[in-house]
């Protein structure tokens, strides 16, 4: 990364340079000092919630496993074998042990090491050195998070407020209904540069647009959080989320992001993720998952697959405009632009937290 500062008056403000979407080596600074310092959404808390079960995934490059071990405590720890570093767990399930599929090292869910298989002979081999090293893990709502920084602040005060916001919400109690992923040819920053602001949609969405009172339309920002939040049109509303109502009630729709990746959606009817996952430079994969409370009750696939068919016209828009962004970005004229005081406060919070991690030792 360049060594520009972002100007902290946003009137006075310009946006980052082009050269922030492009590049190997920029994203490579990204996925250690952001990607690797901050709490990153690893694993759903229903498939660990028993001791024994498991979760081979990858945060920032690090793979790891997450355990819930015979003592009940969930950890995350590397699944990188001590030995040659091949792989001690793939894929989820239940186990009393891992076991690295090179050579048979077997470490307790805990991480420490248990057996080495003809080992006998090696001097100065102290198998207490050995174990799996571990990292921190939170749960929320249905999710588990880990955080690959020892030095970062816990979960529930990265997040905050959104806790305490959606504290009168059963998030413990909803379940994943359906996931989609979508490709996007563009830089990750691209897309949550779009997410963070409502100033494109009278332009870019006409449905939204319809559904959402955008004169009401607002941003806060917080710490490492911000939240969009506007009413939902109720007429709209209702032929979408096919609810009743009451009358002159205008339900909101509320939108949180957390840095750098994570978009936490609320509407009347489901709660809607967004994980944004750098594909190389200039390609990012777009994790949608639904979150629902009761899919069984009568007639809600058909509900869903209308809320799931909007979503999805908005997703194509987004798409559009953002693959066309990052052409613009790759041009030889332009550089850097200026911020809408009014409407894209979000953006600029999340400028200035890159530019807070990126100039990190």
């Amino acid at each position: 990364m360049s060594d520009e500062r972002v100007e902290p008056e946003l009137a006075r403000a310009s946006t980052p340079p082009a050269a922030w979407y492009r590049g190997e080596e920029q994203l490579a600074r990204e996925r250690e000092r952001v990607f690797g310092r901050t709490w990153q959404l690893a694993a759903r808390a229903c498939d660990l919630a028993e001791p024994g079960q498991f979760v081979a995934t990858e945060v920032a490059g690090e793979p790891l496993v997450l355990a819930r071990g015979e003592d009940g405590v969930l950890r995350a720890l590397s699944a990188v074998c001590r030995h040659r570093a091949g792989c001690v767990a793939s894929g989820a399930g239940r186990r009393k042990a891992l076991q690295c599929a090179y050579h048979g090292w077997t470490y307790g869910l805990d991480g420490r090491l248990l057996a080495t298989p003809e080992f006998e002979g090696v001097l100065d081999f102290d198998p207490r050195r050995f174990s799996l090293p571990a990292f921190q893990v939170a749960g929320w709502g249905p999710f588990v998070f880990v955080n690959l920084d020892p030095q970062a602040p816990p979960l529930e005060q990265f997040l905050a407020p959104v806790p305490a916001q959606t504290a009168h919400l059963p998030l413990d109690r909803l379940r994943l209904y359906r996931t989609h992923d979508y490709a996007v040819a563009c830089n990750w920053k691209v897309y949550v540069d779009n997410y963070l602001e409502g100033y494109h949609i009278p332009i870019v969405h006409p449905g939204l647009f319809r559904l959402l009172d955008y004169r009401a339309y607002q941003v806060e920002t917080g710490r490492f959080v911000s939240k969009q939040h506007a009413p939902l049109r109720p007429q709209e509303a209702q032929s979408l989320y096919h609810r009743n109502l009451p009358e002159g009630a205008a339900p909101e729709a509320l939108y949180f992001w957390a840095f750098p990746n994570l978009m936490l959606n609320l509407y009347p009817d489901n709660l809607q993720v967004n994980l944004i996952l750098p594909d190389g430079p200039r390609r990012t994969i777009t994790r949608f998952e639904w979150y629902v409370l009761d899919p069984g009750r009568p007639g809600w696939e058909q509900e869903f697959e209308a809320s799931f068919a909007f979503s999805d016209e908005v997703q194509a828009e987004d798409i559009a405009v953002c693959e066309a962004v990052q052409r613009g970005l790759e041009s030889r004229s332009y550089d850097r632009g200026r911020y809408s005081v009014r409407r894209e406060n979000g953006l600029f919070h999340f400028h200035a937290l890159l530019q807070e991690f990126l100039a990190r030792p």
